[in-house]
């Protein structure tokens, strides 16, 4: 059979569940590495082979095992690769005797209890085959990893980057790695070293290798850097010298017995850590990467993890007793060194518990141990239980020690409570920011005014370089609230912070500051014809105050305003929010009442609530038209020279919210002049 007729349905197969799995978990809180781990081990013989045998031989043959390792070895070297890219070293100094402290002891304690535990292991779980020193350092090694991206992951998620509990946890999360990987380097060449001179070639060869890296690599590295800058972008023959470069390190530390990934991940280290530059080149190779290739990974691992070995409750007992050592070193030893450096209880338990995620880092490490021989089938087993179950408790047991609603408190702040007027404004494009912040001015005189400018990054990626240029984002998003020089006492207050779920954060802030209404811009989408929609949707569903969606049009200042008026209360609403910009800016406001024609008689005071009876003695002009259909009628006098139409959400004018970005707003759509869409809060509506 050709060779593609087998690989190409068990790439089909691999990267379906794959992602289907990672989704699942991403719904429940867990990491996507969480899902894609478990998907390998669905399809290898734990699960598959067990249920359906002749399905699995089927598509998963002996003879094209070969190629799937093969691939899944290139997703390897790329991953480690963009770890290494993730890793500053710089990063690592100056962090204080908390980073210090507790970084060496989440090293020391899980390698010295992993240690211990081999020479529990040693008799019962392998042989004479294997030296009980190179087994004693390789449990050493793999007790001690942290799964360093993912880790980066859920700091940034979590908005704990930039804080002292998220410093400390990355800078021991990188110490540990690196650690880690000298350990497993040294473990490497000694295993694979055939006597005393294979010994003596492998570790001369490897301080050759690291001279080069320093002063040959580094600096050519640096004039790519400096090419980069002077382009302003990453070109294609760069990425392709680089990735040259990559397969040369990789190459060489394979060549030299302390094997590939090692090479691909110092080279990594050793790229400049510019900020544009590393976030450029991760998002060139990240989506190959963690999306097509890594997941043949985790499958092949899947395929050479067989759980069924473990048949006695001795050997589950013995897998028991893993994985407490695993979470005795890393948490426990995690949270004494920082308790101990004067870390509050709460931000020690989150340490701990985060420098106890494993993840993708550990199986790399057990797959290394099992080619090796280091480890015996059944003992890998054991430790990829041990690396998922480390992985998995992560996030529920983080959210009992350190719960969201508590950091994001802590990131919002507390609203100061007074009288005025305050308008959220969440800002995703500094294009729309001068208009938003126009728009918020006009809604009530200086003094009782209060805008918060707030502007969310997307979690919407695995490293935590996508996150790097969140500073340099946030800064250019709320560049024109930065620049008010209208602010009165800091009126304007921006906040930025790294969002899961957008909708959520925003209803969050509006109801911890106080928000009178959320007022947000509207920016055409490559698909979607629909306003009312996507997050839009999602705010006015959960948000407790009103919102409005601002669709700018024109620039110069409203001179003449239009609200359509039938009836409801989001036409209430755009009528009392009309009026407050007309009292603010001088506009003329102009109440359009539309009336069928078999009812014509009856007007011009059909329908009007008294309300607007009451704006319409204010000083409002009322305007009466007989038509057929409302949404036509809107879109004909707005023709005649209106500068803005402030107009309810509601159905008669076409503008209910949907789910699903399927509606064309004709009246939206055909209006030449602004449109400022208005919702009542549901709780409000009488």
């Amino acid at each position: 059979m050709h060779l593609l007729l087998v690989l190409l349905p068990q790439l089909v197969v691999i990267l379906g569940l794959a992602r289907l799995l990672g989704g699942l978990c991403r719904r429940i809180g867990q990491p996507r590495v969480v899902g894609e781990m478990a998907a390998g081990i669905v399809l290898g013989p734990s699960l598959l082979g067990w249920v359906a045998p002749g399905l699995f031989s089927l598509l998963f043959p002996a003879e094209s095992l070969p190629y799937l390792e093969a691939l899944s070895q290139v997703g390897l070297v790329l991953f480690m690769f963009l770890v290494g890219l993730e890793l500053d070293p710089a990063q690592l100094q100056g962090h204080g005797k908390a980073a210090l402290i507790t970084s060496h002891t989440s090293i020391v304690a899980p390698f010295f209890l992993g240690a211990a535990l081999a020479l529990y292991l040693y008799p019962i779980l392998s042989d004479d085959g294997v030296a009980f020193v190179h087994f004693a350092l390789f449990m050493g090694a793999a007790m001690s990893v942290t799964a360093f991206p993912i880790l980066a992951r859920i700091l940034s998620e979590r908005n704990l980057l930039g804080t002292r509990l998220g410093v400390v946890t990355i800078t021991c999360a990188a110490v540990d790695d690196v650690t880690a990987w000298c350990i497993l380097a040294a473990v490497i060449a000694l295993v694979r070293a055939a006597g005393v001179a294979g010994v003596i070639f492998t570790f001369v060869g490897t301080g050759l290798y690291i001279a080069a890296m320093l002063f040959a690599v580094r600096p050519f590295m640096k004039r790519l850097e400096a090419h980069y800058r002077s382009r302003g972008r990453l070109t294609q023959e760069v990425v392709a010298l680089l990735l040259l470069c990559l397969l040369a390190s990789a190459w060489t530390t394979e060549l030299i017995g302390i094997h590939a990934l090692f090479g691909a991940f110092v080279l990594g280290v050793a790229l400049p850590k510019d900020q544009d530059f590393v976030r450029d080149l991760t998002h060139r190779l990240e989506d190959v990467t963690m999306v097509f290739l890594l997941p043949l990974f985790f499958a092949y691992a899947g395929l050479r993890t067989q759980i069924g070995l473990l048949d006695e409750p001795a050997l589950w007992l013995d897998c028991l007793l893993i994985i407490g050592v695993a979470v005795a070193g890393k948490f426990g030893g995690s949270v004494g060194a920082a308790r101990l450096t004067g870390l509050p209880w709460r931000e020690a338990g989150a340490l701990g518990i985060l420098m106890n995620t494993r993840g993708l880092m550990e199986l790399v490490i057990l797959t290394i141990g099992l080619e090796l021989g280091v480890i015996s089938p059944v003992l890998f087993a054991m430790m990829v239980i041990m690396a998922l179950a480390t992985t998995v408790m992560t996030a529920p047991v983080l959210e009992w020690i350190y719960p969201t609603r508590l950091i994001r408190r802590e990131m919002i702040g507390a609203g100061e409570r007074r009288k005025g007027f305050t308008v959220l404004i969440p800002v995703s494009l500094a294009a729309s920011g001068a208009e938003l912040l126009r728009v918020a001015k006009a809604l009530a005189p200086p003094s009782e005014l209060r805008v918060y400018a707030l502007h969310l990054l997307r979690a919407d990626r695995v490293f935590a370089s996508a996150y790097l240029d969140a500073a340099a984002e946030e800064q250019e998003a709320l560049q024109p609230f930065l620049e008010d020089t209208d602010t009165e006492s800091g009126r304007v207050r921006p906040l930025a912070f790294i969002s899961r779920d957008v909708g959520a954060d925003i209803a969050a802030v509006a109801l911890e500051k106080g928000a009178d209404l959320v007022l947000m811009g509207w920016h055409k989408p490559i698909v979607s014809r629909s306003i009312l929609s996507g997050t839009v949707y999602d705010v006015m569903q959960r948000a407790r105050a009103d919102v409005a969606v601002y669709v700018a049009r024109h620039l110069a200042p409203w001179q003449r305003i239009l609200v359509p008026f039938f009836g409801g209360p989001h036409d209430r609403g755009a009528l009392a929010l009309a009026h407050r910009i007309g009292l603010q800016t001088g506009a003329h406001v102009t109440l359009l009442h539309i009336v069928p024609p078999h009812r014509a008689a009856e007007a011009p005071r059909l329908g009007l609530s008294a309300e607007a009876e009451h704006f319409a003695q204010d000083g409002l002009d009322l305007k009466v038209v007989e038509h057929e259909d409302p949404q036509e009628a809107v879109v004909a006098e707005a023709r005649a020279g209106y500068d803005l139409v402030v107009i309810g959400a509601s159905e008669v004018w076409g503008l209910e919210p949907v789910l699903f970005a399927s509606r064309h707003e004709r009246l939206a759509h055909d209006t030449p002049s602004s449109i400022l869409i208005f919702r009542k809060y549901a709780s409000a509506v009488p």
